[in-house]
């Protein structure tokens, strides 16, 4: 969404994709889809240390504290830095949601140098109307939306504590979960917060609550912003 409204301001911008390794593999799909809605290619950012998420946290025997994740700075904070140019206005698809607003302000206060723009948050569009004008668009949003997930994250992100999320990263990602299970046993880190008490993942009640999934929802602002881009960018 926030591409194809800043396709309209600056044609010739170019699109960026941090690959990460452990995203759902829907997202090729959904990548190809993008490409033909913006009339656009994407280029990948890759780091060349690392191959995933799972071979950062191998080797750097670190999950997540108080400062993120090392997955974050390795997979996509690295290789953007090595390959934006001083000059560049950094679009980002934050969403006018509470979460993804003081997200967006870390960002601007931890890099105050580079000028970041976050259309969908100044346009006041919500995760609920950009899947809403996506689905509309003929686009079939990533899955891990449909599956209850707040975010087309990782799998799974190390960042999050909620138990709900990761009762749904076992229901849906089994060997994921194990996986996660062991290396934060061996770690010696407690990912989740259950009663305000930080736990093993391991330790969540078998039937303890997920989350539901976002419904799309488009309101007056999210019909204002399909008016927006209703002609193709210009390639």
């Amino acid at each position: 969404m926030a591409t194809r409204m800043m396709l309209r301001e600056h044609p010739d911008a170019v699109i960026a994709y941090c690959e990460t390794g452990s995203e759902h593999p829907d997202n090729e799909r959904f990548i190809a889809d993008c490409v033909r809605w913006f009339n656009r290619p994407i280029e990948r950012l890759k780091s060349d240390r690392y191959a995933d998420t799972w071979d950062v946290f191998e080797r750097r025997r670190y999950l997540a504290g108080n400062d993120g994740a090392p997955c974050t700075v390795e997979l996509k904070i690295m290789p953007r830095l090595a390959w934006q140019q001083p000059t560049d206005i950094h679009v980002f698809g934050y969403t006018a949601d509470a979460p993804d607003e003081k997200r967006a302000q870390r960002l601007r206060d931890n890099y105050f140098e580079l000028t970041i723009k976050t259309p969908l948050i100044e346009r006041g569009l919500t995760k609920e109307a950009c899947l809403a004008i996506i689905d509309r668009a003929g686009i079939t949003p990533p899955p891990m939306y449909a599956l209850g997930f707040q975010n087309n994250n990782c799998i799974p992100c190390v960042k999050a504590t909620s138990p709900a999320y990761w009762a749904l990263v076992r229901k849906h990602f089994p060997a994921e979960f194990e996986r996660m299970s062991e290396l934060s046993r061996q770690l010696d880190v407690r990912l989740t917060r259950i009663d305000g008490e930080r736990r093993f993942i391991d330790e969540i009640p078998d039937d303890y609550p997920t989350i539901n999934p976002i419904q799309p929802a488009c309101d007056f602002l999210c019909h204002i912003a399909e008016q927006e881009f209703s002609e193709a960018p210009t390639p």
